[in-house]
């Protein structure tokens, strides 16, 4: 029977590069690849950068019996990216959203991070985030060896998702084959500057790695660290929003504001928009990230592989940010005059006595992530296969959001008033005028300028602080075997039962701030001591000149506020912390094929898998009574079984081109912040017009997870060691979504009730509502410019892109909604020249507008739409290897710029894309180092 037969360097890329883990069907497949080239005494061949971590990708990719794409690293410690989200959003059909201007998630084929599953040797891993959604920039890239982006299933994948599964894969010590050090340090620099007082706009990346083997082979290590202090700039344009405007005169006076009344005096509608308020600001961060590895293999003979893996990261993000809220159309100040409009929108003009906020902030989050995993294999004769594998991920997150807030007053219509001009910039922002001195700081003051809160009495909210902290961990164990049979078109028979346990709990604190010598007074204010003074910090990037800066959280720390908790009087905050539990015991069985159909090869796997899922909630039931939140105790849950078959089929057509087939249905879990057994309710003895007597908002413990049918067809033409075309058609036919619905709640289960009270009330939930579509095309092609002509020897390009279309509804009869993460169009390209130790490559990402997560107020989350964006890196760097200098043998130099282009990031509130939310310039940065190995 004809095979589909790699080449010898594929062997030999496949032999040395192979992990330790990886999906059962492609594990075999490697691990019988690697025997063959042993077998067949394949020289050791030299191929290193980028060449190596290309046509080790392809490899993957010809070899696995699902459809996937692949990033290898181009020599130890050396991803192609600084960050690992910033190598996949170069793969067909995947794209990154940026967060304070690094890639930090992923959507797969146009399904956001909530469809997408990380693992790390085949393991699911903790989060540190409200969800279950894996931020990728917790993994340093010096410390992995290749990562597999599953686009279909099989059934022995344990963590499985709709959109697709991302699996981070550590270098095995034996595979290796050989003692290695590896060192890496890099120098790091934005080019915005230090925007912020006491900040630095210089940082490191460092790491190193040892790789040996011992006891004849039969015991191997590796051992990592890797450690990065890497600085981030940002000058941000933030606005409240765009209300529709209403026409007002007083005294003579044409002004502008959203409200319809004035003095109880109707405006008239004018017809345009304008500006709400805007937060604008400047942010300086310190992103520090340690990361720990170490891999033990043991394998004393052919018939005992024994794996134990460990990982640990720490990571720390310290933001400092300054700007100021300036009230407009929402504002309690003259509003906005001498309108100057363009096509619905006021595009410049005045705010009259305006009253501001100068905001002195700080975002800490300090996180840790743990995994340890033990992989046992046992060969016990040619028929039989025994795998056990058990595994503990953990993650821990603490946050500090903080606020703290100054002016020229205590409330409105007490402090000095400025009148500022401003005028639309072009890019989503304005640009201001103003005759304030708003560095003076004998004129902005410590206290509550605009009256946002009365904790203690009117007027009495100086700050606010945000003390969220997530804690994760899963805990998984394994039992598989199969049975190889002895001829026919099934290979072997694989089966197995695996059980992980899931905890994640959210504590969610917030207090009010007021300053501790508050007399009480209505004017009270209290200027910055000068310990806690800083350098004024320069707001010109929208014309607001230099504002004053103090050190906002050492003046906390030091105890100068008194902390009033907000849980105690606002029911929204008392049911945002909960807890979350899942038992899933999931059994499967699947076949491997391999056979001919009609002539043709067919290699593939089908299977089922059966999942039963026990999942509960521990929350908390909340009203409010004498203007004080009562709490009581809450758990609830659910339990289910879903039945989940899988196929897979590679037919080779033709020498090196094959045709894939693959059909599932796949499964989701719903997000953990929407399984929360929380509930907030009011309760009226006598409603009115009809109305309930209960009524509230409330988490769903008995949510079902996403579910789909998905059919995929691609083609593949490997027509080199290093060149191939491939393009893929797919259709997902979602069978629900998750939506915030009105529901009938049964009260009588949480409270005994009245003799003409109504148990059924009106609650809104997430519920599993009507599915829809999810479908696509994507492409990509790689080329070895030297296989047309040797003069282009060393010249190469990868180019990919992909389109993507959904519908999805949330009942029969609703209007499509906008699928979160979908963009509708990407396209990756990178060019590169390798040749005699040079190197130089330069790489572009596009994707199309798309609806993505952003932080709102108090940290929580929320939907915006995205503006498209076109994100370019560059690299050069020299081999000293290939120089012929002994003496620099394994040494490697190299230059890079992220973000050449400083492109910004965007979102805006409607398909008006002037209505700008947030414009974000993040800079260049820069980083020159070295690689030493040896």
């Amino acid at each position: 029977m004809m095979r589909f037969k790699p080449s010898l360097l594929t062997l030999a890329l496949i032999a040395a590069g192979a992990s330790m883990h990886s999906y059962a069907a492609d594990e075999a497949a490697t691990d019988k690849t690697a025997k063959t080239a042993k077998d067949e005494n394949i020289e050791v061949i030299q191929v290193t950068g980028i060449r190596r971590s290309l046509q080790e990708s392809q490899s993957l990719k010809m070899s696995s019996s699902s459809i996937v794409e692949a990033i290898s690293a181009e020599d130890i410690g050396k991803l192609p990216d600084v960050s690992i989200a910033e190598s996949l959003a170069r793969l067909p059909g995947v794209s990154a959203q940026r967060l304070d201007g690094r890639a930090n998630v992923i959507s797969i084929r146009g399904m956001g991070p909530d469809f997408t599953t990380a693992t790390l040797n085949g393991r699911e891993q903790a989060s540190v985030n409200d969800n279950r959604s894996v931020e990728f920039d917790q993994y340093p890239s010096e410390l992995l060896n290749r990562v597999v982006v599953y686009k279909t299933p099989d059934a022995s994948v344990m963590a499985q998702a709709i959109g697709g599964t991302v699996d981070m894969q550590t270098i095995s010590p034996l595979a290796h084959g050989e003692q290695t050090i590896a060192v890496s340090l890099r120098g790091e620099m934005n080019d915005l500057g230090s925007l912020n007082s006491g900040s630095s706009d210089t940082g490191y990346r460092g790491s190193i790695s040892y790789i040996d083997q011992f006891a004849d082979d039969t015991i191997g290590i590796a051992i990592g660290y890797a450690r990065m202090m890497s600085p981030n700039q940002e000058e941000r344009w933030q606005a409240w929003g765009y209300p529709d405007l209403y026409k007002h005169i007083d005294n003579g006076q044409e002004f502008y504001n959203a409200n319809a009344d004035y003095n109880g005096v109707p405006g008239e509608a004018a017809g345009f928009k304008g500006l709400g308020g805007a937060k604008p600001f400047v942010r300086s961060s310190e992103l520090e990230r340690d990361g720990v590895l170490a891999v033990f293999e043991y394998a004393p003979n052919t018939t005992f592989h024994s794996t134990l893996d460990i990982y640990y990261s720490k990571f720390t993000d310290d933001q400092r940010l300054r700007g100021i809220e300036i009230p407009g159309a929402w504002g309690t100040n003259g509003g906005l005059v001498s309108p100057t409009v363009s096509d619905g929108l006021m595009t410049a003009g005045a705010i009259n006595g305006a009253e501001v906020v100068i905001r002195n902030d700080v975002n800490k989050r300090d996180a840790d992530s743990l995994s340890i995993g033990w992989n046992n294999k046992f060969n016990i004769n040619d028929n039989w296969n025994v795998e056990a594998d058990i595994s503990m991920s953990r993650a821990n997150r603490t946050d500090i959001g903080m606020e703290s807030y100054s002016g020229t007053g205590r409330g409105t219509g007490v402090g000095a008033v400025d009148d500022l001009g401003f005028a639309y910039n072009g890019k989503g922002g304005y640009v201001f005028d103003h005759n304030l001195d708003y560095s003076d700081k004998n004129l902005i003051k410590l206290g509550d300028p605009l009256g946002w809160g009365s904790p203690l009495g009117a007027n009495t909210q100086d700050g606010f602080i945000n003390k969220p902290e997530i804690e994760d961990e899963l805990k998984s164990f394994r039992l598989s075997a199969e049975y190889v049979l002895d001829g026919g078109a099934v290979r072997s028979v694989e089966f197995g039962v695996n059980r992980t346990n899931r905890d994640k709990t959210k504590l969610d604190k917030g207090y009010y701030l007021t300053l501790k010598g508050y007399d009480g007074s209505a004017n009270y204010t209290m200027a910055v001591p000068d310990q806690y003074l800083l350098a004024p910090t320069s707001l010109d990037f929208f014309g607001m000149g230099n504002v004053l800066s103090y050190d906002s959280l050492a003046f906390y720390n030091d105890g100068n506020y008194t902390e009033t908790d907000v849980a105690d009087v606002d029911l929204s905050r008392a049911t945002n912390s909960w807890a979350v539990q899942e038992k899933v015991t999931t059994g499967y069985v699947m076949a491997n094929l391999e056979s001919e159909v009609f002539g043709i090869p067919l290699t593939g796997n089908a299977g089922l898998q059966a999942v039963h899922t026990d999942q509960s909630s521990d929350g908390t039931v909340a009203t409010v009574e004498n203007g004080l939140v009562v709490l009581t105790p809450r758990t609830a849950g659910d339990s289910y079984v879903e039945w989940l078959p899988s196929v897979n089929l590679s037919f080779e057509v033709a020498d090196s081109q094959v045709v894939r087939l693959a059909a599932a249905r796949t499964l989701t879990r719903s997000r953990m912040d929407k399984m929360n057994a929380n509930l907030n309710y009011t309760y009226s003895a006598n409603p009115s017009g009809g109305m309930v007597n209960w009524s509230g908002n409330a988490g769903n413990p008995e949510l079902r997870p996403w579910l789909a049918r998905q059919y995929d067809l691609s083609y593949e033409n490997y027509f080199s060691d290093q060149g191939y075309f491939s393009v893929a058609v797919f259709y997902k036919d979602l069978e629900n979504f998750v939506y915030d619905q009105h529901t009938d709640f049964d009260f009588s289960t949480l409270f005994p009730q009245g003799p003409t009270d109504n148990p059924i009330g009106d609650v809104t939930q997430p519920q599993n509502g009507e599915g829809g579509y999810v479908q696509g095309v994507e492409a990509s092609v790689s080329v070895d410019f030297g296989m047309f002509a040797d003069v282009l020897s060393g010249f190469g390009t990868v180019i990919s892109g992909s389109y993507n279309d959904s519908e999805v509804k949330e009942t029969p009869t609703s209007n499509p909604t906008t699928l979160p993460g979908l963009s509708e169009k990407t396209l990756n390209a990178t060019i590169y020249y390798e040749n005699s130790g040079f190197e130089a490559r330069i790489s572009s990402r596009y994707r199309s507008d798309f609806l993505g997560e952003v932080t709102k107020i108090s940290l929580q989350r929320e939907n915006v739409n995205i503006k498209a964006e076109t994100v370019v890196d560059a690299q050069i760097g020299y081999d000293f290897s290939e120089s012929g200098i002994e003496s620099l043998y394994g040494l490697s130099v190299q230059f890079q710029v992220n973000n050449l282009t400083n492109e910004p990031f965007t979102s805006y509130t409607s398909d008006d894309q002037r209505l700008v939310r947030d414009y974000q310039n993040y800079g260049r940065n820069f980083m020159l180092g070295a690689n030493y190995k040896f």
